[in-house]
């Protein structure tokens, strides 16, 4: 993140931006559990660029910049927001902040996440904002980004009773708009759905270098320009076929803008060791 923070800014070329930040992390030997993140004002979660795209960073956009780090299938998830040569947002970006500073505290083996929910809720609840109720922390595991473990963002979940040796991602979202995200736009992120047969060849080739290179891990669609030319009219016949699906764009129903904080957390016998900077 401290590599990658700095360079979103005024007339940056997002296309660019990310892929800097995506070849950091493979020249310094490590792999990318899905790809860069940049959702921007009331997109809270999931869009990367394609490789057509044209955008720049403007003054005032509200980015949120999510990364995740594999080494041996081994995951590190982190995400900041940054407003671009702006402050409007300051408390929004305070309040996801502390939230998530609110639950490191908090956690340790033997705590429920139902209490860490409530604390993320009463934080950010705080500053006269809402919390993001159906986005979540989640469980990692080795080549599994989301698994097992669910970390609320607000109260009234049963929970789950955390124990040592858990790894956590805990990602508070805050908000201005109605506290719920939905969406159905294409966010140039795909993933794995199953492994069949497809009878065209070069479908059939690039899906094995899917399953071969990712480990089940999401891609975009800028990563398959490495395996060939001209990869979309494969890539639409996976997904017409039901190989492959696309996370869609995760958008703020009320039009609200959206901060997001977070880091991975290791739960250890003396609480919790913060495993992302």
């Amino acid at each position: 993140m401290q590599y990658g923070r700095p360079l979103i800014c005024e007339g940056a070329d997002v296309l660019a931006t990310v892929e800097k930040i995506e070849t950091y992390v493979r020249r310094n030997g490590g792999g990318l559990a899905f790809p860069v993140n940049i959702a921007t004002d009331e997109e809270a979660a999931h869009w990367t660029p394609s490789s057509r795209t044209s955008r720049r960073f403007s003054t005032g956009a509200l980015v949120k910049l999510d990364v995740g780090v594999e080494i041996g299938g081994y995951i590190g998830d982190n995400a900041l927001t940054i407003e671009i040569a702006a402050s409007r947002h300051d408390e929004m970006r305070d309040a996801a902040r502390e939230a998530l500073q609110r639950v490191i505290e908090m956690t340790a083996p033997g705590v429920n996440t139902s209490l860490l929910g409530s604390a993320v809720q009463e934080t950010i609840e705080s500053y006269g904002l809402r919390p993001v109720a159906n986005l979540t922390g989640h469980g990692i595991k080795r080549y599994d980004l989301h698994c097992g473990i669910s970390i609320p963002s607000v109260s009234g979940f049963r929970g789950t009773v955390l124990r040592k040796d858990d790894v956590i991602a805990v990602e508070p979202f805050a908000t201005n708009g109605a506290g719920r995200v939905g969406g159905e736009r294409n966010s140039n992120i795909y993933h794995l759905v199953r492994s069949i047969r497809v009878r065209d060849s070069e479908a059939a080739e690039l899906l094995a270098r899917i399953q071969n290179e990712f480990h089940g891990l999401p891609f975009a669609e800028r990563w398959l320009h490495a395996f060939s030319d001209d990869p979309l009219p494969s890539l639409k016949k996976l997904l017409r076929a039901g190989a492959v699906a696309y996370y869609p764009v995760l958008d703020e129903l009320g039009h609200g803008m959206v901060t997001q904080a977070e880091h991975t957390l290791l739960l250890t016998s003396g609480g919790v060791e913060v495993l992302t900077q």
